[in-house]
């Protein structure tokens, strides 16, 4: 039986409800041995998982994982939000409550990690010092050591975030226990794995994944689920997926930041990390902040919006990253980063790396290969030719300072301003490039029916999209009607409302379809034109569904575009928007207590389009 206090002890935890938190855990789950880590002890369990084979050598400085191959996403229908209040229960949240799912994942759990150390991670999921330090502390128990290495490069890691509290009561416990991988019935009937977020007791328990948002449990859990909730409780501020993006006007000297929702496949990590055109790159500047998740809250004493990423690494798709579609991202996994690799294929004789659209081409040797199973590329049948050598999920995991165009002000506990909130889907038409709204309720409720067409489309529903409410449909904590109410209260008290926008690089031509808009770097010049707006520099074009630059606002400098092109991308499709607006209406109506607000909103877009020409 593991020795807790001695542990606890030599870590220097003093926190008494720390300490009873993970004496319980330890016992129920029956670990050998009880560990408390800090970011300072990476390189040593490092060297301890190459030795155990669980990473592997992949050039100076890189490591490669590889998991059980049923474990490599998220799993929405196993994923669950408890509470001790039936008024919790959203459309999208899979609610239960909190007595039924507690006990459930207890006896998952208990022996469950006999014979392993249960690592103890003291985490922090914001900036040192920042307003809402109170909400972003945990404690996440493991038994992996690779969850540990993830989470040390994803989080701020160390006891001393524990000893400094408040409230020494006040941190989240997320509890963390693999199973047994290969008997877990993964996508059965019988499927044992279960990852539940017990928002009002501010407490995780996941069970039957060591894979990425499933494991990782200070990111997507706490730094989404946990922290919408709350956000809302204590009605300070919203925890959000939106990545967060500052631009330098090197001619003004002003900095902007613009923040915004994307749905999967909708180009959020390209859009974060991109570098301005060559043709602009004189002028400005941009600086990444995250890629998947801000925290917005009002400061009390001068009433802007601000926002920060509570995260302190990237864990980004790997696949289709390369030189032209997203090069800082590449650069932030180089030789030397500490980047930990999954689900790639790996060559173990030069410990080189690959993945689908890193090149054009794969390796043309394939000698020593294996795919992300972990299967020999050469020895593939001729029906399996074809396959995929990395998963279509592979990622990459590195910290925020690999990042080449990394923000100087991004550890800054105070955040940034908000001057922008950008949402936008895989749409191949009706979504112009850009069309911006002034209006508070019409920008939530164009969040709020936010989409994209890519899963629709394999289930024939021509035109029609997956909505993903503020791109945070998987990420919902609690009512949407309750959602929206809260999201109007904190950036309606802002006494500098931030511009929305809705923005589509992917409109295709119906004929050949090509896409319209070249996109990646090309993708500043419509939110320097939305900048533009806020600041009256421009006026853009009225339509019934936004704002809608005209051709001689958009910067193009340097840029080559078909004419016929631009004037699709700059122009409103009112019979199709006509027909989206019918699908609006059902998608929101299943949501109770939606505030009327945003119901006026979709009058007053529906109205608009009857009489536009």
């Amino acid at each position: 039986m593991a020795d807790v206090e001695k542990a606890l002890d030599d870590a220097g935890v003093t926190n008494p409800h720390v300490r009873e938190y993970v004496a319980y855990w330890a016992d129920l789950t029956g670990a050998e041995r009880v560990e408390v880590v800090d970011a300072a002890d990476d390189a040593r369990l490092i060297k301890e998982a190459l030795d155990a084979g669980e990473l592997l050598p992949a050039g100076e400085g890189r490591y490669y994982s590889r998991s059980y191959h049923k474990d490599t996403a998220r799993s929405e229908e196993r994923t669950i939000v408890a509470t001790n209040d039936p008024k919790d229960k959203g459309v999208y949240n899979n609610w239960r409550p909190a007595s039924e799912m507690k006990p459930l994942l207890e006896e998952r759990m208990r022996g469950a990690s006999a014979g392993k150390t249960m690592y103890v991670i003291p985490y922090l999921m914001a900036p040192p010092g920042s307003p809402l330090a109170p909400w972003a502390t945990g404690v996440e128990l493991t038994d992996s050591r690779t969850v540990v290495l993830h989470m040390i490069r994803m989080s701020r890691v160390g006891v001393d975030y524990l000893e400094n509290l408040d409230d020494p009561n006040m941190f989240v416990r997320a509890v963390h226990v693999t199973g047994d991988l290969e008997h877990l019935g993964q996508g059965t009937p019988d499927d044992k794995r279960y990852f539940v977020t017990v928002a009002d007791e501010r407490t995780i328990l996941h069970f039957g994944s060591s894979y990425g948002g499933n494991a990782l449990l200070g990111k997507i859990a706490h730094g989404l689920r946990q922290a919408a909730y709350d956000g809302w409780a204590s009605n300070k501020f919203l925890g959000e997926q939106y990545m967060l993006i500052g631009i330098h006007d090197k001619e003004t000297g002003k900095d902007y930041h613009i923040c915004g929702g994307f749905p999967s496949a909708s180009g959020k990590t390209n859009l974060a990390m991109m570098l301005a055109p060559d043709a602009l790159g004189d002028r400005y500047h941009v600086s990444f902040y995250g890629d998947d998740i801000a925290w917005l809250w009002v400061d009390e004493k001068d009433g802007k919006l601000y926002g920060m990423n509570p995260e302190y690494g990237v864990f980004g798709v790997a696949k289709d990253t390369n030189e032209k579609t997203n090069p800082t991202a590449l650069a932030s996994v180089d030789e030397g980063t500490g980047v930990i690799f999954t689900n790639i294929a790996y060559n173990p004789d030069t410990h080189e790396v690959w993945w689908e659209g890193r090149t054009p081409e794969p390796p043309a040797d394939v000698t020593g290969w294996l795919d992300w199973k972990g299967n020999p590329i050469a020895d593939r049948a001729e029906g399996e030719k074809d396959a995929p050598w990395a998963h279509p999920n592979s990622r990459f995991t590195t910290t925020l300072d690999n990042v080449p165009n990394i923000a100087k002000d991004y550890n800054e506990p105070q955040g940034v301003p908000i001057d922008a909130i950008i949402f936008g889907g895989r749409t191949r038409d009706r979504e112009p490039l850009i069309r911006a709204i002034t209006d508070l309720a019409e920008g939530v409720y164009d969040g709020l029916t936010l989409g994209a067409e890519a899963t629709f489309a394999a289930e024939g529903v021509d035109g029609q999209l997956r909505y993903d409410p503020m791109s945070n449909r998987p990420f919902m904590a609690y009512g949407e009607g309750d959602y929206a109410a809260h999201y109007l209260k904190i950036v309606g008290a802002a006494k500098e409302q931030p511009i929305f926008a809705h923005v589509n690089w992917f409109q295709r031509d119906p004929e050949d379809g090509h896409f319209l808009w070249p996109g990646y770097r090309e993708n500043l010049r419509p939110l320097l034109w939305l900048l533009q707006l806020k600041n009256g520099e421009v006026k853009g074009r009225e339509t019934a569904v936004g704002i809608i630059p005209t051709e001689d606002e958009l910067n193009l400098e340097g840029m080559d575009i078909a004419p016929e092109d631009l004037q699709t991308i700059l122009s409103i499709n009112v019979p199709r928007w006509q027909q989206e607006m019918g699908h609006r209406e059902e998608h929101l109506k299943q949501f109770p207590n939606m505030p009327e607000e945003i119901w006026e909103a979709h009058r007053r877009v529906a109205a608009a389009l009857e009489t536009e020409v």
